[in-house]
């Protein structure tokens, strides 16, 4: 990736943030220039400018990755900003790399140093080529950023911006053992800004900001006051006894500080991030009637994601519902798919993006952003001795994980995200690449495994996740689901075997094909031995998520799926239609009903809106997904639990059933060549679209009720065979826009 560009540091400790600075001439007898390239990284987090002026909107480059062996490289054209004579600033900051990770309060992890690498290559009219690059000539300065860390917050000395400061010296580092390499995925991006709605004082007498909806960045802020004023900005998502709730946030400060310069000053914290809708603000020059008029706008960031699909219908809670997903993937898609932005936490739990990613593959093109965390999650997977471990990249081989969730070895759904995430990913983009990078890791996870099951053919020892956040789990232990762990898992491994047989056929993997069927073949059997009582047509666990997993992941014999789609909906009549599913089974439930006969049942849970459901948090005035069922009570008090988010898309994956079933449009082949048209209208709902992006172009699908009569039309690009199924319709259409109209007569509760 380099040339001649060598890793430099500090040699001696700098007061806040160091700006490495570099100063080069171009070669005058070789024409006129006609391109520059900047190639740079950084153990920590860095901006770069030249000649004053930032080199790109990227954020905080280069993320984080497996710092251990890889670290990526950021590459961008600078034509427009080289000049004969240029100077080239990094700075740097704390990032993932040396600031706060975990919620047991680490820092330094990876490294004690921040560091950075660099080089411009500089081309010709004549073809002669100019490489410029870090090396000891390079110097160093105090940044105007005093403190900064993703966890805390930064503060900001506006005082030190044009101040003369001396330049001191830097030392060349030994490269980390770690490979250079460029992005696979996007880099993060600012995506929009938002205003102030509101702003007043809480009974306490302290300045509260909203900005209407919960989002990940900060607050750009800008302002004049005296010099040396401090301006403080706390975030919080909710409020609590109407001041901001940071509870859930636990150590996270999640705290900005701007110290004013006595002139104009703009502030914007780009080395820290926040999950947030509410501010408290102090120190703000004129108080709430300042704030009213202007000078704070929220930043929401993201890693650059191009959105495909689209939801829309006439119930307008559910519409909210579809934006909540949609705000928690940007948030929680910061250059790898986190579990939550606020808290002391914000890792790549596997399990999280396991259940979610085909919702996330369909509402964004998410490709090149998956195939670039998943390889972490396969170098993690080497060098554990084929476990996928709990979080990617795994920050807790180093800092430890609690008891409660010990021995650390591969568990069901989190563990499975190496064949889960690959197979959504091909399912929505048809690119075989994220098959055949991932197939050894698919094969050494289920081979792992399968040294873990019992004599049966159990996954049922070892510590399990299982039904995660069931509703009826107290809130201090969100592992206590009614689903059997031993269930869960060896569900969830037949559902992995079963995948990479497809993946092999895919692939052409005939020398394994075989190794693979055995183990699906084993599981299948192991699971129904077990678990299925023919004689009582019903499960031994009797509960949602079980008969969820079964139905949905093809663990029942003909004629048997339908007396568990009997038994789950009677579950769910009996809990008056509200969840009692986790994170197993809840991406499954609706599938379960519909599919088995129950769409009445399905929509009267999807429709509900007391608590739990799906709709409570809307009810609510959430504006992104909750972790859990209740992260705040009826009452507006925060959910008493030690881990409470109100930013998690997990439970999200609702979303992909609107789409493929409530809407209607669901790929049969990879990267939607072929499609089904398939809606299936709900009692509460007269009209409902989607649209997706795909590689061929828009399909879109859309139906209304008119009395007895359902319309549907639908778009259907170049390239695209869609099979449209909808009461006495079966067809088989290619490009053009399709219309039909039939007599469906309202589903009535049985």
């Amino acid at each position: 990736m380099f040339t001649t560009a060598r890793l430099i540091s500090p040699a001696a400790p700098v007061d806040g943030a160091p700006t490495l600075v570099g100063r080069f001439t171009l070669d005058s007898d070789h024409g006129a220039l006609v391109r520059a390239t900047l190639r740079y990284s950084a153990l920590g987090v860095v901006e770069a400018s030249i000649n004053g002026a930032r080199v790109s909107d990227d954020l905080l480059t280069p993320g984080w990755s497996s710092y251990e062996w890889r670290v990526r490289v950021a590459e961008t054209d600078v034509t427009a900003l080289v000049t004969a004579d240029s100077t080239l600033e990094l700075t740097l900051g704390n990032g993932w790399y040396r600031g706060s990770l975990t919620w047991m309060g680490a820092t330094g992890v990876y490294g004690d140093r921040l560091a950075a690498i660099a080089e411009v290559e500089v081309v010709f009219a004549d073809d002669h080529t100019q490489v410029w690059a870090t090396d000891t000539s390079w110097t160093v300065r105090p940044a105007d950023t005093v403190t900064d860390d993703l966890y805390h917050g930064q503060t900001i000395d506006a005082r030190r911006r044009g101040a003369s400061a001396v330049e001191a010296a830097v030392e060349v580092l030994d490269a980390p053992a770690a490979r250079f390499e460029p992005y696979v995925g996007p880099p993060v991006a600012p995506v929009e800004t938002l205003p102030v709605r509101d702003a007043w004082l809480s009974p306490a007498g302290r300045l509260i900001v909203d900005f209407g909806e919960n989002l990940v960045g900060w607050v750009r802020a800008e302002v004049t006051g005296e010099p040396g004023r401090v301006v403080t900005l706390r975030h919080a998502e909710v409020l609590e006894k109407d001041e901001i709730g940071i509870r859930p946030l636990r150590s996270a400060r999640a705290t900005d500080r701007f110290i004013l310069s006595g002139g104009p000053d703009v502030f914007e914290p780009r080395f820290t991030s926040h999950g947030f809708r509410y501010v408290e603000v102090d120190g703000w020059p004129g108080g709430v009637d300042a704030v009213r008029r202007g000078g704070l706008e929220a930043v929401r960031i993201s890693s650059q994601l191009r959105r495909t699909g689209t939801f829309s219908s006439s119930e307008p809670l559910l519409n909210r519902l579809h934006e909540n997903v949609v705000n928690s993937t940007l948030g929680n898609f910061v250059d790898l798919p986190t579990d939550c932005p606020q808290r002391d936490e914000r890792l790549g739990w596997t399990g999280d993006i396991a259940v979610f990613a085909p919702t996330s593959a369909y509402l964004f093109d998410v490709g090149d952003f998956l195939r670039d965390w998943l390889r972490d999650v396969v170098v993690e997977q080497e060098h554990q001795g084929g476990v996928v471990p709990y979080v990617v990249p795994d920050v807790l081989k180093y800092v430890g994980v609690p008891e409660d969730i010990t021995p650390v070895d591969s568990t069901a759904v989190w563990s499975d995200a190496i064949v889960w995430v690959p197979w959504a990913v091909w399912m929505a983009s048809g690119d075989a690449r994220v098959l055949s990078e991932n197939f050894e890791g698919m094969l050494a996870h289920l081979r792992h495994v399968s040294s873990l099951v019992s004599q049966s053919g159990l996954w049922d020892r070892g510590f399990q996740f299982g039904d995660w956040l069931d509703p009826d789990a107290p809130p201090e232990d969100p592992a206590a689901a009614k689903a059997d762990r031993g269930l869960v898992a060896t569900a969830c491994l037949y559902r992995s075997a079963d995948l990479a047989v497809r993946v092999a056929d895919v692939l052409d993997r005939w020398d394994v094909r075989d190794e693979l069927e055995r183990l699906r073949h084993a599981t299948r059997r192991a699971f129904r031995d077990a678990y299925v009582d023919l004689e009582a047509q019903r499960l031994r666990n009797h509960c949602e998520t079980s008969y969820a997993l079964a139905i949905v992941f093809g663990l029942l014999d003909d004629g048997e799926s339908s007396w568990a789609g009997d038994r789950l909906a009677e579950l769910v009549d009996a809990s008056g239609h509200r969840i009692s599913t986790g994170f197993a089974g809840t991406p499954y439930i609706l599938d379960a009903l519909s599919g088995t006969g129950h769409l009445v049942t399905a929509g009267r849970l999807l429709l509900q809106r007391e608590c739990p459901s799906w709709l409570y948090p809307v009810t609510m005035g959430a504006t992104t997904i909750w972790e859990r069922w209740d992260s705040m009570l009826p009452d507006g008090a925060i959910n008493p639990g030690e881990m409470t988010s109100f930013n998690h898309y997990a439970l999200g994956a609702v979303a992909d059933w609107m789409h493929r079933e409530l809407a209607g449009l669901a790929p049969l082949e990879p990267g939607y060549s072929r499609v089904r048209i398939a809606p299936q209208p709900i009692d509460g709902i007269d009209d409902a679209s989607t649209s997706y992006d795909s590689v061929y172009g828009p399909i879109a699908v859309a139906w209304r009720r008119e009395g007895p009569l359902v319309h549907l039309e639908a778009t259907v690009p170049e390239g695209v065979v869609a099979e449209v199924r909808l009461g006495e319709v079966d067809a088989e259409v290619g490009a053009g826009v399709h219309r039909f109209s039939v007599e469906f007569a309202p589903t009535v509760a049985v």
